[in-house]
């Protein structure tokens, strides 16, 4: 299994139309096949920062993800918009266990 973590911060001005651009993104996305969990969270102390979490099948999984035609609008509708930094890590997972 992968693990997608990270976040973006954008700029105030840019929050409102990346986060309308991220639901629907994540809206999509769930219907993948391969896709476990997938989505955005604001941070609690900066609400410009936006996080993801996503949990994917396989690699094959995550590579259709980026070739999808929901990523594709998600990328133009969001590509005016001031990104102040982006941290997105993968991570492949071999098992885990309940906390």
């Amino acid at each position: 299994m992968l693990v997608i973590s990270g976040e973006i911060k954008v700029a105030p001005e840019s929050r409102a139309t990346a986060v309308a651009a991220m639901i629907k993104l994540q809206q999509a996305t769930r219907k993948e096949a391969g896709c476990l969990t997938y989505s955005f969270y604001a941070d609690l102390e900066d609400p410009n920062c936006l996080r993801i979490f996503e949990e994917w099948e396989s690699d094959a999984a995550l590579a259709s993800h980026f070739k999808a035609p929901h990523m594709a609008v998600f990328r133009t509708e969001t590509a005016e918009q001031k990104v102040l930094s982006r941290n997105i890590k993968k991570y492949e997972v071999t098992g885990s266990t309940s906390l």
